[in-house]
């Protein structure tokens, strides 16, 4: 016990420093960027009349003091810190006076949910096809199966939303290929609202269950292939083991725990395809809306976003990392 703790605080220092480099990484780059937000809404809001230079001074200056970007960069950047440890990110720069927490409140549950949805399905379904091809390797149906998603595996994942969008909105236009539910739809825990969700999350997800599903059959597969030579497998048959219970227990069991490692391996590059995805499909969720924050300036949305994905990847890997030892007891943890 002694030892799994000393691991997990290890674990923990890690996620700590990657969170720390992320987020200062993703301010350094959002204040790179040669977008001004002030200059932008000073020149939207004189582009429909004349105004004398010092109103625009004081607008100016009014405007910096508003958005939180008086005094140096020393003074800015340990501003920044002591609102992202209340986590408050200030006020969105294009959605003014709207804080960045509300903006990211409200689409949070739209990337969470479709990203927890398709990871499973791509996770559960990849693994599944890939143990039973490698177990049952005369298959023709497996087979094939194999062949489909080694396929599709190497497509970007807008060229696979976007050969969706097309033959499900427009050859054959049976779902919906735009937003989130349907528009004058009632908010609520109804039938109607959550039918509306779940149909409008269905090419979204498909996108990105059609091309993660192929890495984990081919990591799955290999893994079961090397598997069934072992020794205690041909032991198991040889004393007739029912080949279900080979498989379950003895083949599947032990081939998952390096899948775990791949899955939280894997959880930063799913969630640059759902920004891609998102995009493609209209989706609310927080890929479309930092598309929307990059092209006003907003760092401040940038930022935001930026960390609370840094750290909900950081999270959901740390809990992996904390669950593998108790998965595979062959893992070393001192």
């Amino acid at each position: 016990m002694q030892a799994y703790a000393i691991y997990a605080l290890k674990r923990l220092a890690q996620f700590v420093l990657v969170v720390f480099i992320g987020i200062n990484l993703a301010y350094l780059i959002s204040h790179a960027t040669p977008i001004d937000p002030v200059e932008q809404t000073v020149s939207a809001a004189t582009s429909f009349g004349n105004a004398s230079p010092e109103a625009i001074l004081m607008m100016r200056a009014s405007l910096r003091e508003l958005y939180g970007l008086e005094g140096g960069a020393v003074s800015q950047y340990a501003a920044f810190w002591r609102r992202v440890l209340v986590g408050d990110f200030g006020p969105s720069l294009s959605a003014f006076p709207t804080p960045v927490s509300t903006l990211i409140g409200r689409a949070l549950p739209w990337t969470v949910g479709l990203l927890s949805v398709s990871t499973c399905l791509a996770f559960a379904l990849g693994n599944l096809l890939g143990g039973l091809a490698g177990y049952f390797r005369e298959s023709r149906i497996l087979k094939l199966a194999g062949i489909a998603a080694m396929a599709v595996h190497p497509i970007p994942y807008y060229i696979v939303a976007f050969v969706l969008l097309i033959v499900f909105g427009y050859l054959w236009p049976v779902l919906p290929i735009s937003g989130g539910y349907r528009i004058n739809t009632p908010w609520g825990w109804n039938a109607e609202f959550v039918l509306s969700v779940v149909t409008h999350a269905i090419l979204p997800v498909a996108s990105l269950v059609l091309v993660g599903v192929g890495g984990w059959f081919m990591g799955m597969r290999s893994l079961v292939s090397n598997i069934v030579s072992e020794d205690y497998v041909v032991y198991a048959e040889l004393a007739g083991v029912s080949r279900g219970r080979i498989l379950g227990a003895y083949v599947m069991r032990n081939a998952l725990a390096p899948q775990v490692t791949g899955l939280a391996m894997s959880l930063g590059s799913i969630f640059n395809g759902a920004i891609i995805t998102e995009q493609v499909f209209g989706y609310p969720g927080i890929g479309t809306l930092l598309i929307q924050a990059v092209h006003a300036g907003d760092y401040s949305l940038v930022i935001g976003i930026a960390s609370v994905s840094i750290v909900a990847v950081s999270v959901a890997v740390l809990i992996i990392d904390l669950l593998y030892p108790l998965l595979d007891p062959r893992v070393k943890v001192a």
